[in-house]
Order: structure tokens, then sequence, then C-alpha cells
């Protein structure tokens, strides 16, 4: 990790918050490993109580990547659970995805519900945000997946939805490259001040709605970090059982996300996400901190594909590469210039000239 995170700190042992943090974590679930054990146990036998004389007893999003494909193989195989799973296409699905998903669905017997989103909207939706100069541009994707989710979920009667995250290779994110993704009104701002679009038929949803959800029973559940989860021991049964094949990245099922993280986010943000991904291998003896730095000296991009997928979205969002370059070129905006639904004292923290966090994207927009 570096300082492309404004909040990072160090150690004198040469350790960051972030490691210090998932090593910390890890510790306390390797001590509680049996207890662990138990509660997944007993969390399953909840379920299958709870589903009976239901067609489905839980609800699984399917990407088609890792996490969420052996987290089916889990459901099914290994809890004896009867997921509906569900899939939101946003038009970037790589063909990858597409044959592990049907893969997937056909080796597992499980029913799929795809939830495709209107082209049009969604590229209008993308294009504000890319607009913006936000750096989670992302969150069109995410709000939307999980607005399909708790709404397939409400209209089966499914009191369980299980989440395909997994603290073993996702803990060590820098809350300064992303953003909540269920702001319903920063979403919506974005798109107000720089789309050319309505929002007629995506799927929207807000932590009110949420929390009435949850109220009313709807329960969400992380199986994988409740067990040892080791990438290429997993991903070998996903290859075996599923007939799963890989991506070479993580979510680089998406053509957008691949292109997102591998491009605009080094070029026009100077953030590596492989160094979050990386640490947390270090961090699990995966491999060396050397090893680590050997890889970042790679190009995140293979440069072959780099320009089959520029042109792919430039074209996809129907736009010349001039018009994309004069975008990237844009000054780096905060989502807090946006209206949000984080309360004023956080916003004010935020936006406070002492914040690290506002100081590096107020750097960050003067060098523009």
């Amino acid at each position: 990790m570096d300082t492309s995170d404004p909040q990072i700190t160090f150690s004198s042992e040469g350790y960051c918050n972030h490691c210090e943090d998932y090593l910390s974590m890890r510790g306390n679930q390797q001590s509680a490993k049996k207890g662990l054990k138990s509660e997944l146990k007993a969390i399953v036998e909840e379920i299958k109580q709870k589903g009976k004389g239901k067609e489905y007893d839980c609800l699984i999003g399917l990407s088609g990547g890792v996490d969420s494909s052996y987290l089916a193989y889990l459901a099914v195989k290994e809890y004896g659970l009867r997921p509906l799973a569900v899939h939101l296409d946003n038009g970037w699905n790589s063909k990858l995805a597409v044959k592990n998903i049907n893969n997937t669905i056909i080796s597992l017997d499980i029913d799929l519900h795809t939830h495709v989103i209107d082209w049009n909207e969604f590229k209008e939706l993308q294009l504000a945000y890319l607009r913006s100069s936000v750096i989670d541009i992302e969150v069109p994707t995410d709000h939307a997946i999980r607005a399909a989710l708790y709404k397939t979920a409400e209209e089966n009667g499914i009191e369980y939805l299980l989440r395909g995250y997994n603290r073993n290779t996702e803990s060590i994110i820098p809350k300064a490259w992303t953003f909540l993704k269920i702001d319903r009104k920063n979403l919506l701002d974005i798109n107000k001040k720089h789309g050319k679009g309505t929002l007629n038929t995506y799927p929207i949803i807000d932590s009110k709605r949420i929390s009435a959800l949850e109220k009313n029973g709807l329960k969400t559940f992380a199986p994988l970090n409740y067990i040892d989860f080791n990438q290429e021991e997993v991903e070998e049964i996903i290859k075996a059982e599923l007939k799963w094949k890989s991506y070479g990245g993580k979510h680089h099922e998406s053509v957008f996300t691949r292109f997102y993280q591998g491009y605009i986010l080094p070029k026009k943000f100077g953030i590596d996400k492989r160094r979050a991904h990386l640490s947390t291998e270090i961090c699990n003896e995966i491999l060396s901190r050397d090893e680590a730095l050997s890889l970042l000296k790679e190009s995140p991009y293979d440069e072959e594909q780099l320009k089959l997928d520029y042109d792919y979205v430039v074209k996809k969002f129907d736009l010349t590469s001039e018009e994309f370059d004069q975008i990237m070129a844009m000054p780096i905006r905060s989502h807090f210039d946006y209206e949000t639904e984080m309360k004023s004292k956080i916003r004010k923290k935020v936006l406070d000239p002492r914040n690290p966090v506002y100081r590096f994207f107020k750097q960050r927009r003067n060098l523009k």
C-alpha cells in the first residue's frame, strides 16, 4: 500500500493500518474457528427450517466470478440449500462470464433470475458518473445489484440473502477509493447534474428501504467469512465441479470493471487496486511482499487487451476517443460535491481542510 490512500498510517515496524486491522481480524477469526463453524451450521439449519414449504429458501447473487460461483457451489453441494440465483445484466458481461453463469446453474440444477437493465438508461447513468469525475464509477452497477437482490427476495418471499463477500480477499480496500453504494440521493444528483437521461426502469434502493425490509425479517449472511478460504483451492474446485474458467483478474468478469480498474483508476486517479488485493494476499501468506512488489512492476493491463477494451468501451458509450479523453482529463471531484444521504456531521468532517481525504482530492483536482 502507499499514499494513494490519503488516510493511510504506518507503524514503527512498517505495517500500515490496513494490514494491522486485517491481521487482528484474522487472528480473532482463527481463535474463534470452532465457534464460527458451529455458528455457520446453526444458520444453515435455520435457513432450511424457515424455508420449508417454499420454492426457495435463500437468494444468491451470481456474477460468474470466483466468490459468487463458489458460494453457489457451497449452498447447494455442502449445505443442501435451495437457492434462487439472481444475475444483473448491465450490458458489460464478458462472454466468459455468461458461460460461467450458465455452467454453474446447469451443474447445480438451480433456477436463475436475470435482471436486465435498460441499456440506454444505464449508459447515460454511467456517462453521468464519468462526467462527474467522482472516483467510484462502479456505483451504478453495485447499487442496481443491491436493489435487484432485495426486490427479488421480497417478490419471492425469501428471508435469507447470501452474500459472496469474502474478508480473505476483499478486506483491504481504502474508504477513499470507494463510496457508499446505496446512497440514492448521491446517485440521483449526479445523474441530474451530468446525465442526459431519466431513470424510469433502473432499480433504485436506499438505506431506509433496506432497513424496512430487514425489520420485516430479511437477513443477509456471508458464508465465505465462516470458512478457510484459499483462492487457489477454491478455483480448482469450481473448475472441476462447475466447469468454471478464470478471467485473469479480480472482478474482471465485467469488461467495464476490467477497464475501470486497469485503466481509469490508475490513469485518472493514480490508484492501482492491485495494491489492496496483493496486500491481502501477503497478510494471508499466499505470497511475499517482494513477490507482490515484483508483480506491481508489471502493467495492470495487457497492452493488446487494453487497446481492444478501450475501443470497445468508447464505441459502446457512443463517444469518440477525443470525447472520452476529454472526460478523462476533467478535474477530479469528490462524491461530497453532490447531495448525499450521509448526515451533515459526516459531510462536514469529510470537507474539513484538515481531513487528509479532502486534501488528497483537492491536490489531485488542482493537478488537472
